[in-house]
């Protein structure tokens, strides 16, 4: 069985990943492709108040079977497009650490910091400052297969831009070249 293809977003709250995930299911045409969100995920979690450090231990669990479904849908041979915030290390080396490096196209998806206050206090279901906090950190990094920028391209054309990147990639992968600078992951 051969090994889904994962689209990797990363970016801030409000950069546009969402809607580049979307605009990639509708022109993908070259196999059956799934959304996989960290929203989508923390949502699925019950509602009960918790205190702090529950909150925190439960957050982490709920990342750790995130990148673990992303994994087992992949090794079952289905493509997806994840949509996450790398924006604490222990994320991404995590990511390293259980998705396959060579099926993995890393995009880095940019926006300037007004646009994102812009889009934060528009959408108004996230905290205020949020953007701006997580702004210095998901792409600290530093590597990308491809990389956009949502705010002065469509996420249509972001899409369109990753289509046609997807087909010539070569290797080594950006997370491959990250694997070799953290070869322990997130263990």
């Amino acid at each position: 069985m051969t090994s889904g293809r994962i689209i990797f977003l990363n970016g801030t709250s409000s950069s546009g990943k969402s809607s580049i995930a979307r605009e990639l299911l509708d022109i993908l045409d070259d196999g059956v492709f799934f959304h996989l969100a960290v929203d989508g995920f923390n949502a699925m979690r019950s509602k009960r108040e918790l205190g702090e450090r529950e909150l925190d231990a439960a957050l982490r669990r709920t990342r750790m079977g995130f990148h673990r479904s992303i994994a087992a849908m992949a090794e079952v041979g289905n493509d997806v497009v994840v949509d996450h915030v790398l924006s604490e290390p222990w994320r991404l080396l995590d990511c390293l650490a259980v998705l396959p490096p060579e099926n993995v196209l890393f995009v880095g998806v940019h926006c300037p910091l007004d646009e994102l206050v812009r889009r934060e206090e528009a959408r108004g279901d996230r905290p205020p400052g949020l953007a701006a906090f997580q702004y210095g950190l998901v792409h600290a990094h530093g590597d990308y297969d491809l990389e956009c920028d949502t705010g002065t391209t469509s996420p249509r054309a972001c899409a369109q831009h990753i289509k046609e990147f997807l087909p010539h990639r070569t290797g080594p992968t950006a997370f491959t070249r990250l694997r070799r600078r953290h070869p322990a992951g997130g263990r």
